[in-house]
């Protein structure tokens, strides 16, 4: 059983989902509402076990499977390896484990033990980067820098876990659009992550953020003004090979392609948003 709303990327649509951690560890991002009504807790693993035992009856064999809720791999290695053992056992046809990550999960972690992992069938983790700016990451309350963010990245990339990063466009509001973009840039351009997306700020209410909107303290970007911000980072990222989304629900315009190949089209096809000759979703189609 699933406590709480289910939270996971896209691409874990089919996936099943398995519940280790309640909540997130950090918890505490200006922008983000997703685990507040969560007290943070590991869940005990018998009762782990127990409901992959009961995937196992309800579905048979399962592809993917993915660990929630926002940063699995706060876990002891040790714990983890029994969880990733007992998925093997129980679904020798398992393609993929994938998890959450935050920057400090990674750090603490040696390459040798995301190496084991990596051999035990985590095959992705997906890191919720938000910026490249200090300055940005400090006033959302993120937790950590841009270069303990490089550090962590890196680490994935050398343990051979595939690294899906997430950026959110107009996080740095107004003005911040050319040091979100350009910082932005040279972080991911520092990391050479598999894959690169970008959501689109979208805030609930109750957030430290929503109120700062209200407040006046925050100026929210328009369709326009993203779009340029996206550009921008464009522009300037400079990686080896990655696969690049921004076609979230949250997206005004919705983009995809692999960089570097693939940067002229998406830059053209901005350049037809700003032009007017794609339109913008609306805002009552925007989600999460």
């Amino acid at each position: 059983m699933y406590e709480g709303i289910v939270y996971r990327p896209p691409s874990e649509a089919s996936s099943l989902i398995v519940q280790v951690t309640i909540g997130c560890s950090h918890n505490g991002c200006s922008f983000c509402a997703m685990y507040k009504e969560k007290k943070f807790r590991i869940r005990d693993i018998k009762d782990i076990m127990a409901d992959l035992a009961q995937a196992k009856l309800d579905y048979g064999n399962v592809k993917r499977v993915f660990l929630a809720d926002g940063d699995a791999l706060v876990l002891e290695t040790s714990k983890l390896k029994l969880i990733l053992l007992k998925i093997k056992e129980l679904f020798p046809g398992c393609e993929r484990v994938g998890i959450y990550a935050t920057s400090n999960n990674i750090i603490a972690k040696s390459l040798e033990e995301l190496q084991e992992l990596k051999e035990l069938g985590v095959g992705i983790l997906y890191l919720g980067v938000e910026s490249g700016s200090n300055e940005i990451l400090k006033s959302i309350n993120k937790g950590i820098t841009a270069s303990e963010m490089v550090m962590a990245g890196r680490k994935v990339k050398e343990s051979g876990i595939k690294l899906s990063t997430t950026l959110i466009s107009g996080i740095g509001g107004r003005g911040k659009i050319s040091e979100n973009a350009i910082e932005s840039a040279k972080l991911i351009s520092a990391i050479d992550p598999d894959y690169v997306g970008f959501l689109t700020l979208m805030l609930e209410q109750g957030t430290p953020m929503q109120q700062d909107i209200q407040n006046g303290k925050f100026a929210v970007l328009t369709p326009e003004e993203i779009m340029r911000e996206l550009r921008e980072f464009l522009q300037n990222v400079e990686v080896t090979s990655c696969i690049f989304r921004s076609n979230h629900a949250s997206n005004y315009v919705a983009l995809s392609g692999t960089l570097p190949g693939d940067k002229n089209q998406l830059l053209a096809n901005i350049d037809l948003a700003l032009k007017g000759k794609d339109k913008y979703k609306p805002a009552e189609y925007r989600r999460l």
